[in-house]
């Protein structure tokens, strides 16, 4: 397990999937590597997998976050904070002795993308965003779109019980017992595979950490914003059809923050859509990192 120094002295670890198959330019990699920030916030890596086959066209250098994973918790808790991370994530790019990196990200791992592209925009070559948070940017997410994107699975047997733990979340009466009955739309198949990728959640997310990730101070949205408007490098956001946490309405919203972005919609996928259609997701995802 290789790792690398954090500037404020934390050792963190990255997992390696996958040779891309080629040759080139790559660091020591048989092809340039994508560095994947993974989301929870504050997960481990290990839930990628190998992003449903995306490590045979490029390898894949997976970051455990600080105090996730393999990587050791830092010695001040404030440090967990987004804005804070970019650091690191710019300390593994030196670490791999690259001049650009192709970054990808899912979820709340794309708001520390967006900071590390609004603030490092020389050294980002292309920047997948795989149903990506909205935070750092302050795009809505209307109750309105919520309920429309979970009717898609009206048909689904387990609908009547999470679309009522919506309707308490959206109407403000939220509880933990609601909150996981949401479950089943986070996937886009609610079968044994789904639940065994949810049921690993828990104890691969630090929830302390999570709590200062997007604490008060990670996020300047005006500054971002202007920032991504003058990001010259291609940008690839993709949504799941079904996805209840970043529906495509929103992330066209957040597309359009940006100059050259385009917005894949995958059919049928919720918010990992590496394994609702792996074909199809790594189809569309290669071809963009190329």
């Amino acid at each position: 397990m290789p790792t690398f120094s954090a500037p404020d002295g934390t050792e963190l670890a990255y997992h390696v999937s996958g040779d891309g198959g080629a040759t080139g330019d790559g660091g020591g990699f048989g092809a340039a590597p994508v560095i994947c920030l993974p989301g929870g916030p504050m997960q481990a890596s290990a839930y990628f997998g190998d992003l449903g086959g995306l490590a045979a066209h490029r390898p894949l250098v997976m970051l455990d976050l600080r105090g996730t994973g393999d990587s050791a918790e830092p010695d001040d808790p404030a440090s967990y904070r987004c804005d804070r991370l970019v650091d690191d994530v710019e300390a593994l790019r030196e670490h791999l002795g690259l001049a650009t990196v192709d970054l990808l990200a899912h979820s709340g791992g794309t708001n520390l993308a967006v900071l590390y592209a609004a603030r490092h925009p020389e050294r980002v070559g292309r920047l997948a965003l795989i149903t990506p948070s909205v935070m750092a940017v302050d795009v809505p997410v209307t109750g309105a779109v919520r309920r429309e994107t979970a009717l898609l699975r009206r048909d689904e047997p387990w609908f009547p019980a999470a679309f009522a733990a919506l309707e308490a979340v959206v109407g403000g009466r939220a509880t933990p017992e609601a909150f996981a009955a949401l479950a089943p739309f986070a996937y886009g198949r609610w079968d044994a595979a789904a639940r065994a990728h949810k049921a690993a959640e828990a104890g691969r997310r630090n929830d302390a950490a999570a709590a200062v990730y997007g604490s008060e101070g990670a996020y300047d949205p005006a500054a971002t914003r202007a920032a991504l408007a003058r990001f010259g490098s291609p940008v690839l956001v993709l949504a799941g059809e079904c996805d209840l946490n970043s529906p495509p309405p929103a992330l066209a919203g957040l597309a359009g923050l940006f100059p050259y972005a385009e917005l894949v919609v995958q059919p049928g996928a919720a918010h990992f859509p590496w394994l609702d259609d792996p074909a199809r997701f790594v189809t569309a995802t290669a071809a963009f990192l190329g």
